[in-house]
């Protein structure tokens, strides 16, 4: 059984990772980097501080403990699970398109990237509850995702599942946030 959906997970990766074009190689590099999206964090940032005021500060910390959370569990999940990239996997690697040699470690197994965009985009879709704002971060988690396919870093198995991990613990930290009498979100969603 697990071979079998280690064999699916290759096919998809490789037909995935085959749609390739000078252009989208160097858009999905972009899409991938951490810089990049500074921006958007720091556009998320002031919407929280002019929503929230002073609750914004438990947001906030939930938000870093959420993230922290997020990229800490992916890497144990990789240093345990130890399933090879697809640039890494001595069955394929060969076969995968690279983008500036992007390969780096040898574990992929869950994706820290999707796990951490999807971690945000649950957690704001959550807190504003706004079908244009789960749009926008569904939409970009799922191309900061999706870019990790391309880019032959990941299998669609890894993505997913650092998908789920990431849905998981935004739910649970918003949870916790909404529990604390205290907190941000216990008063309703107004300042």
């Amino acid at each position: 059984m697990i071979e079998t959906l280690h064999h699916i997970d290759q096919q998809w990766l490789l037909y995935l990772n085959g749609l390739h074009s000078e252009f989208f190689d160097r858009f999905m590099y972009t899409v991938s980097g951490k810089y990049e999206w500074i921006p958007l964090y720091a556009i998320l940032l002031g919407f929280i501080i002019w929503k929230y005021r002073w609750k914004s500060l438990w947001i906030l910390l939930g938000i870093v403990v959420l993230i922290t959370l997020s990229d800490q569990t992916a890497n144990l999940l990789k240093d345990g699970v130890k399933r090879f990239r697809p640039c890494k996997d001595p069955g394929i690697g060969h076969l995968v398109h690279l983008v500036n040699d992007y390969c780096r470690s040898s574990y992929g197994f869950v994706s820290g990237h999707a796990a951490n965009s999807f971690a945000l985009a649950t957690f704001f879709s959550l807190l504003f509850r706004n079908r244009w704002v789960t749009a926008g971060m569904v939409f970009w988690a799922s191309l900061v995702s999706y870019s990790r396919i391309y880019l032959g870093v990941h299998y669609p198995g890894d993505v997913l599942c650092g998908a789920l991990l990431g849905v998981i613990l935004a739910v649970l930290i918003y949870n916790l946030l909404k529990r604390l009498k205290s907190g941000p979100i216990a008063a309703g969603n107004s300042h």
